[in-house]
């Protein structure tokens, strides 16, 4: 693998996490998944989007900062690399759709104190399907919170990421279609997905179609 710090990014409901272990167990790689089910904030949220999406954000971001602080920056001598089933930018990807403005204002203040003491990944790998399919994919896993999510809001974190991404100079983002793959179930999709991945990318946003 080239690269030492790799980022699975995603909607909902994309398999960030099942491609990360995948990846993670044939590499020999260091796994950092999000800790998010324990998050009193994620069910309320789901209720009351208005009333909790600032403490779920602040909690989140939080959570977020303190697990990447531990594991990222100590070198492991026993694991090849680091994946990771999310980046720490996601937290201003999601707030900017979540909080209103002035939450926002005071949010972003902080996170730019934050990641400013983080290392970044050198590859981010985002993974592309339709809001259709990922609310498809969210029913099928079955977490009671979820149910409730609207295609909207699905929609509205999608077009999130692609505006986000668009305003990252310095960073190497891979976003690979995966509409027409199932690499958990289809040992071939995994492969193709897998030697993306292995590839070497320019900086800036390069477009997969399988």
């Amino acid at each position: 693998m080239k690269y030492s710090y790799i980022a699975i990014e995603g909607n909902i409901g994309s398999g960030k996490t099942s491609l990360a272990k995948l990846i993670a167990q044939e590499y020999n790689a260091k796994l950092i998944l999000e800790e998010f089910e324990d998050n009193s904030f994620l069910p309320k949220f789901y209720n009351d989007p208005d009333k909790y999406a600032f403490p779920l954000e602040m909690s989140f971001l939080s959570d977020r900062f303190q697990q990447l602080k531990n594991e990222v920056t100590p070198q492991d001598l026993f694991k090849s690399f680091t994946i990771a089933d999310y980046f720490i930018d996601k937290s201003i990807i999601f707030s900017r759709k979540t909080l209103k403005d002035d939450e926002f204002l005071l949010y972003s203040k902080l996170f730019d104190i934050i990641i400013s003491t983080l290392p970044k990944p050198d590859l981010i790998i985002y993974l592309y399907n339709t809001v259709d399919h990922v609310k498809y994919n969210i029913i099928k896993r079955g977490r009671d919170y979820e149910q409730n999510i609207e295609t909207s809001y699905l929609a509205k974190i999608q077009s999130g990421y692609f505006d986000y991404f668009k305003q990252l100079k310095k960073s190497t983002v891979v976003i690979i279609n995966t509409e027409n793959l199932d690499f958990v179930n289809n040992k071939d999709d995994y492969l193709k997905v897998k030697s993306i991945i292995e590839n070497e990318y320019p900086v800036g946003i390069n477009r997969i179609e399988l």
